[in-house]
């Protein structure tokens, strides 16, 4: 099923008279494909919860529209929407066995809906074996460990043969091993079903490793959509260019002046037919190349041995953080403890920005 949000804003009145309504999604304009995973990606607080709220129906958009395929559903109820959600906290019912917990949705359909004990059992069935946990069915929740409990929620969701799978930050009670497994459990289950999955994380690894579409959101606004790699290499603004990364992009103070961006004193490339202004310059930890007639000059710092790269950790005066990150091949032979190491760079991982608004400058 394809999901379509048009012009949708969320604004929340204030708490008291001091106070200043709170707009927690402004204006938002998305197509989710039939079929497909989609992460909504921000930090805390970006509105991303409130939008997957505004989906399911917990919410209600102050204005815009919400269409599953060709139907409006913006003032439907979530129980007529056909969406399964899972929840951050599980919400499973603790004096419920897992068969149970799986079985009670199935159990609020009504008229033409309404099933025949057999037809509850074969779907519970069916959805513990897509979420492989026929051998919990009669354990509680309390003696399960996370990504079991995950795994119920999960069962409990798909039993209704929802349309589209809402997962609102899923894997955050989690530790580190669980989180991985669950994620790629998530992809296998979605994959299996084909159901139109929407996954909100504030974790860019796990968007860009499960997902087919990222969607990235600051404040409630939209900043930029497509496939993981893809926003990756080519970020709309700033803000894209940080939140993606490990390590975090390095970036620069500079100006371009005369068809040149300078970084200090150094002009490090050529923009011809750029006015000249105030930018920032955003250069991925791979796209340093350690070159002893390179146009930007760092203090060294240290060199730290990753396996079959390493990584110069080292520093310049107009970097936003005290230190930069250069990931090169460990073929790259560089001297013992130099005071200056020299980059030149990768052109397809040398971004510019304007200082003023962040928004990218295509420089080819």
């Amino acid at each position: 099923m394809k999901v379509t949000l048009e012009g949708i804003t969320k604004v929340f009145p204030p708490h008291s008279k001091k106070e200043s309504p709170v707009t927690a999604v402004s204006n938002f304009n998305l197509e989710i494909p039939d079929g497909k995973l989609v992460a909504l990606l921000g930090p805390s607080g970006c509105g991303k919860s409130t939008l997957l709220n505004m989906i399911c129906g917990l919410e209600a958009p102050t204005s815009g529209s919400v269409f599953f395929d060709e139907n409006d559903v913006t003032k439907l109820p979530p129980e007529k929407r056909g969406v399964g959600m899972v929840f951050q906290n599980y919400a499973l019912y603790p004096h419920m066995s897992a068969r149970k917990n799986i079985l009670f949705p199935l159990g609020n359909l009504k008229g033409k809906a309404k099933l025949t004990k057999e037809e509850k059992n074969k779907r519970m069935l069916d959805a513990a074996r897509i979420v492989q946990i026929e051998n919990l069915l009669e354990r509680k929740p309390g003696n399960m460990s996370g990504g079991q409990q995950q795994r119920v929620a999960i069962a409990r969701a798909l039993v209704k043969y929802p349309g589209i799978l809402l997962l609102d930050e899923p894997l955050s009670n989690l530790d580190a091993r669980l989180r991985l497994e669950t994620r790629e459990e998530i992809r296998r289950i979605q994959k299996n079903t084909g159901i139109t999955t929407v996954f909100v994380t504030h974790d860019q690894e796990e968007a860009m490793s499960i997902s087919d579409i990222i969607v990235l959101m600051k404040k409630g606004v939209f900043q930029q959509s497509g496939k993981p790699q893809d926003v990756y290499d080519n970020p709309a603004n700033l803000f894209v260019a940080k939140f993606l990364g490990t390590p975090a992009i390095n970036v620069f103070k500079g100006r371009i002046e005369g068809g040149k961006v300078y970084i200090g004193d150094e002009a490090v490339s050529d923009v011809p037919g750029c006015g000249d202004r105030e930018v920032f310059i955003g250069i991925r930890p791979e796209g340093f190349i350690p070159d002893k007639n390179g146009p930007l000059t760092c203090d060294f710092r240290s060199i730290d041995v990753l396996g079959r790269d390493y990584m110069i950790v080292a520093a310049h005066g107009e970097a936003e953080a005290p230190v930069i990150r250069a990931i090169v091949d460990s073929e790259n032979k560089i001297e013992e403890n130099p005071e200056k190491v020299r980059f030149s760079f990768k052109k397809n991982k040398f971004f510019v920005f304007d200082a003023k608004t962040e928004e990218r400058i295509y420089v080819g």
